[in-house]
């Protein structure tokens, strides 16, 4: 891949795009069977605490199934993070910019959007300054 293809603001084609929408619908999917089985686990260790009298300060096991209803939680929310971005990437192809990076504007090369396709920034932007969450849009 040349570095004008690379860094610079090509359009993609219609073959492309139908293979992003695909991906990202097939993530989507994926990712909304995540947050039902999630959903799932979670309310069987609420129903589970609700049958005994859990004292968790007192109670040996307290302790576990308190992380274990924040880790299920914390896998929810990043479950449904993951939704977020995913559709904000399905309004981004919709709009026709898909696959521009969101901080130099560049052409975010197909092997990143391969392996991200929710990906909104190239690989030298994503690897320079610090990690943040994602804007919403």
């Amino acid at each position: 891949m040349s570095d004008a293809t690379r860094y610079g603001h090509d359009e993609l084609d219609p073959t492309t795009i139908a293979t992003a929408r695909a991906r990202l619908a097939a993530d989507r999917d994926d990712t909304l069977d995540r947050v039902a089985a999630l959903g799932r686990d979670f309310d069987g260790i609420v129903a589970a605490n609700a049958l005994v009298a859990v004292d968790d300060e007192h109670d040996p096991e307290g302790a576990s199934t308190a992380f274990e209803r924040a880790h299920v939680a914390s896998l929810m929310a990043r479950a449904h993070d993951h939704l977020d971005e995913l559709d904000r990437a399905l309004e981004r192809l919709e709009r026709g910019d898909y696959g521009q990076c969101e901080g130099c504007g560049a052409t975010i090369p197909s092997e990143r959007l391969e392996i991200r396709p929710a990906a909104t920034t190239c690989v030298l932007c994503a690897g320079s300054g610090p990690r943040r969450p994602p804007h919403p849009a």
